[in-house]
């Protein structure tokens, strides 16, 4: 059973493996986003001043915490904050979810579908317990995975999936922060009313 969609009250965002919570692209969203709360979190190794990120269940209890943080500091409720962010960032978050962390969306940029070169090594086990919005947005040159790699996989996910390409864009999507912050903030506003699906 779908879950009932939420009208989103707050969003938090987290960075890919290599940059931090200042990265243009976070930075552009929290400015079109400010109408409602905007968190940009960096992970515990980035604060802790180290370069290689720490595994999956260190960076997801990460998301929970600052998760359940920002929606106390901002007198929200757990379940009507969208989360996400850039590569694994938004990874990590759709990680999150899966395991049962409440959200009233998920915005995912430049998912790492796979290794650069590996199409062979997916991660893509946890896309079936998605049962809640998900924007996609990414590069049709990405090396982490190609639209028709990224629309197969996709349709897995239970819950409403809608996918924005940027034509001719890689996995950095530089100079295309207006167009991402347009498409994330309109599919922000429109949670909780039509039930589009991709």
């Amino acid at each position: 059973m779908t879950r009932r969609r939420r009208v989103a009250e707050g969003v938090v965002l987290f960075p890919g493996a290599g940059s931090s919570a200042d990265h243009p692209t976070l930075v552009a969203l929290e400015g079109a986003l400010a109408t409602l709360p905007v968190g940009r979190v960096d992970f515990a190794y980035r604060r802790e001043g180290r370069r290689a990120p720490d595994r999956a269940p260190k960076l997801i209890a990460c998301i929970n915490a600052e998760a359940a943080a920002f929606a106390s500091a901002n007198d929200v409720d757990p379940g009507a904050l969208v989360l996400g962010g850039r590569s694994m960032g938004g990874r990590m978050a759709s990680m999150a979810v899966a395991d049962g962390l409440p959200a009233a969306g998920l915005v995912l940029l430049s998912y790492p579908l796979h290794p650069p070169g590996k199409p062979d090594r997916l991660r893509i086990e946890h896309l079936g317990a998605l049962d809640l919005p998900c924007l996609f947005v990414s590069g049709t040159r990405d090396p982490f995975g190609t639209p028709d790699e990224l629309e197969r996989e996709v349709a897995a996910i239970p819950g409403p999936v809608e996918v924005h390409w940027l034509d001719g864009g890689r996995h950095d999507v530089k100079g295309r922060d207006d167009e991402i912050a347009e498409v994330v903030t309109t599919w922000v506003r429109a949670l909780g009313r039509s039930a589009r699906r991709r």
